[in-house]
């Protein structure tokens, strides 16, 4: 029997080519309406599904190749004599290479498409003969991505057939394929029918890998970066662009990431600092290249080799500053022509990135990865419940302002965590102690070991105090004000502690664990 191929695609790129170079090996092309009419104006002959299975498409299109003279000759095993006796008694010829990409759904949902538009985009007949052909890919060469048809030509130029191992590979690359098409329809249909079920009983992710990363977290760790089709209206890292320099590793996307969390944080013109994933310096200045200097005069030894990142576009005067030290990554919504110019001039190697729609919230939920299954949870976007002054002492207007700045620091600092700051700036970053008071601690420490003083700042703390020992070691320092969730049962030691030292307590009434 004549070899047959069958051709149905919405994405025509290389079609033609495929189809010529198929009958010049002694294939017949079969066809459906759309794809047919292309290899038709273009000298390729084929015969239209309609005229195999003797019934025209109706629906307009909705119904045209579900038919067993075509499903018949996709799942016919041909080493099944009873099968194969059934399909010639039924006048079904086996179908060899099938080439079909699907109904460009989730682009219809990327230009704005109202509802019915986007229904009519979700492909039917196509992910129905690609799962039968993966089925009998023992027999079918299945191919779903217009970038393999060079490759399966040229086993068929060499063979005369393809392999076994390239129909086994090609069958899992299209049962992957439609896995993501429909688990894209079903992420793009909860929202748009107004369902919204957060943690439904079974959940399908859709990810599309960007690119292969150098390696993981580590040199013997593989790694790669993907990105989410139905997350595009929000802040996104993973589809960041990076503009200049070397390529982004593992650590370098989770530090973006831990950056652009903190940095949404604030209106006001800031800077963030971040090394190994928390903080090292924050601060909130008129001017951003004031914002840097200070920033970086928190801990200049973390900032070495630190990814720093604006909420404004990158100026001139700022990108000067940027060049005084050795950096990974700078990171901002754009940069300004001139600095953009003079960053990629002097500094080569050093990683430019524009965070793709920085002025949104990110889209979806927070997960992550344990031994045999996810994690799932709301992304923490909120700031606090409450702000309720408990203690004797009110905040004056000056540790208000301090307070909510250290509040929106600590809150991305890796737990248990204080952040003392004044004047609008970190002081003493405390990050992933085993012990409260281990933390503050630390945070002293790294505020004496770059001269800042810690008389007249405030403190945050991103959960409560288990024991009113911090607060006794926060007076000891000329700490003034404290922030935290509240919540312990020594709630009242605690205030009573405040109490005696003069210092004034504000419970927000939520908790900001970062594990």
């Amino acid at each position: 029997m004549k070899k047959r191929a069958l051709l149905s695609v919405s994405d025509k790129r290389g079609i033609v080519d495929f189809g010529k170079a198929l009958v010049e090996l002694g294939f017949e092309i079969i066809s459906s309406s759309g794809t047919a009419k292309v290899l038709k104006e273009n000298g390729v002959p084929v015969v239209e599904v309609s005229q195999i299975t003797g019934f025209p498409e109706i629906m307009g299109g909705r119904v045209k190749t579900l038919h067993p003279k075509i499903h018949g000759a996709l799942l016919a095993v041909r080493d099944n004599p009873d099968y194969m006796k059934q399909i010639q008694e039924l006048g079904i010829q086996p179908i060899d290479i099938v080439a079909i990409n699907l109904y460009p759904f989730e682009e219809t949902v990327k230009k704005g498409a109202g509802l019915d538009e986007i229904i009519e985009n979700i492909d039917i007949g196509g992910p129905a003969m690609v799962r039968a052909s993966a089925k009998n890919h023992k027999f079918v060469t299945i191919i779903v991505d217009p970038d393999d048809y060079d490759f399966v030509l040229s086993e068929l130029r060499e063979n005369g057939e393809t392999t076994l191992e390239t129909r086994r590979k090609l069958a899992l690359k299209a049962f992957r394929h439609t896995a993501f098409y429909d688990s894209v329809i079903s992420a793009v249909l909860n929202e748009k029918f107004g369902i919204n079920e957060k943690f439904p009983d079974e959940l399908s992710i859709p990810v599309r890998k960007r690119s292969t990363l150098r390696y993981g977290e580590n040199p013997h760790q593989e790694g790669a970066v993907y990105t989410s089709p139905v997350e595009y209206r929000g802040l996104s890292v993973a589809q960041s662009d990076v503009l200049h320099g070397k390529e982004m590793s593992y650590n370098n996307f989770l530090d973006v990431e831990a950056a652009v969390n903190l940095i949404k944080e604030f209106d006001e013109t800031a800077c963030v600092i971040v090394k190994h994933n928390n903080p090292c310096g924050v601060a909130v200045r008129e001017k951003q290249v004031d914002a840097y200097r200070e920033a970086l005069s928190r801990d200049p030894k973390s900032a070495f080799g630190g990814i720093v990142a604006f909420n404004r576009s990158v100026d001139m005067e700022t990108a000067q500053a940027l060049t005084e030290i050795f950096l990974e990554v700078v990171i901002a919504p754009d940069f300004d022509e001139e600095a953009f110019k003079f960053l990629t001039e002097k500094k080569k190697n050093l990683r430019l990135v524009k965070i793709k729609n920085f002025s949104k919230e990110p889209a979806g939920l927070d997960y992550r990865r344990i031994s045999g299954g996810l994690l799932i949870q709301d992304r923490d976007l909120r700031l606090y419940k409450e702000w309720k002054v408990v203690t004797d002492r009110e905040p004056s207007p000056e540790e208000v302002k301090d307070l909510l700045f250290a509040w929106k620091v600590v809150k991305h600092v890796k737990s248990n965590s204080v952040v003392i700051a004044k004047n609008n700036a970190t002081v003493g970053i405390g990050p992933g102690q085993t012990s409260r008071v281990d933390s503050l601690e630390t945070a002293v420490k790294k505020a004496k070991e770059f001269g800042l003083s810690t008389e007249g700042a405030v403190l945050a703390s991103e959960a409560f105090f288990p024991f009113r020992d911090s607060v006794d070691e926060a007076a000891k320092h000329g700490i003034t004000a404290i922030i935290q969730p509240g919540g312990s049962i020594r709630d009242p030691e605690v205030i009573e502690a405040a109490n005696e030292h003069k210092i004034a307590m504000v419970f927000t009434g939520m908790r900001h664990f970062k594990h």
